[in-house]
């Protein structure tokens, strides 16, 4: 049995879930429970505050984790990143009332910063030069400007909307952070030989992700064209049809560019184009 950590609640939890799911593990999602098991493979899965997780996993209550890689970085505790997971994507920023007139990283030099991030800020601050005093705040750092805490703020941003409703400019983005599955570096071999197959699992389901599976009849003579149009791993399916002349093409694309693909490919003479959803990619 391997133990995984997750975040009790919040988007996080909702995306760790989503990836337990797609990799085909069967989880009972009861929302009073604080530990749930696996139906159909030998895990259990941990439901924490996510500033709890790495020490967790450090500890070996949890065996491995999922969690934003700034709180591991925040926490400092001695974790394996195993697998980056491709959600939960943000960054950690300074930002300044939008009235004041931003001169470079020295305008911090003797400012009171708020943050929920000491540590990150003050090793950025160190590498750059820069002496500040910081104002450790919980939650809500975005309002300590307006309440007079300080000078500034060091905080997550994703789109930067709380920034502007708070009338803050975000200056200088500091440190880049996403999802990460982390690990205990003492697991034993049993425990090393679960985690190899659920990471495999993962890797397939994030492989998948924004992608789309693409086939379409197409003259047998366009085939060098629609090569050059469709790029694959290694390279496009190509079968032949019974009508002469023609062929069978399949391909995996990226969804983001799939309506300019499937232009580009009518326009030297593709037909019967299927687009299909992509649950799992084995590389």
């Amino acid at each position: 049995m391997i133990r995984i950590a997750i975040q009790t609640k919040g988007r996080l939890n909702e995306d760790s879930l989503a990836l337990l799911a797609d990799a085909g593990l069967k989880i009972d999602e009861n929302k009073r429970k604080f530990l749930s098991i696996a139906s159909n493979y030998p895990l259990e899965v941990l439901y924490l505050r996510d500033d709890d997780i790495p020490q967790t996993v450090a500890n070996g209550v949890a065996d491995i984790g999922i969690v934003g890689l700034n709180e591991v970085a925040e926490k400092g505790f001695k974790v394996d990143i195993l697998q980056k997971l491709g959600f939960g994507k943000c960054r950690i920023s300074l930002a300044i009332p939008k009235d004041e007139e931003y001169s470079g990283i020295k305008f911090f030099e003797g400012k009171r910063i708020a943050t929920s991030y000491p540590k990150i800020l003050l090793q950025y601050m160190k590498s750059q030069g820069v002496t500040c005093s910081v104002e450790e705040i919980a939650g809500s750092v975005e309002i300590a400007p307006a309440a007079g805490l300080s000078d500034a703020i060091f905080d997550i941003v994703s789109s930067g909307g709380t920034l502007v409703s708070n009338g803050l400019a975000e200056v200088e983005k500091v440190f880049k952070s996403e999802a990460v599955l982390i690990g205990n570096p003492s697991l034993d071999e049993e425990k090393k030989a679960l985690l190899k197959e659920l990471m495999f699992r993962f890797e397939s389901v994030i492989d998948s992700r924004g992608k789309k599976y693409i086939l379409m009849n197409i003259p047998s003579s366009a085939i060098p064209e629609a090569i050059k149009i469709l790029p694959a791993m290694r390279s496009p399916t190509v079968m032949p049809l019974a009508q002469d002349g023609w062929c069978s093409l399949h391909s995996v694309v990226q969804e983001d560019v799939i309506w300019d693909k499937i232009k580009a490919l009518k326009e030297i003479g593709a037909e019967g184009i299927l687009v299909l959803s992509l649950e799992k990619m084995i590389m």
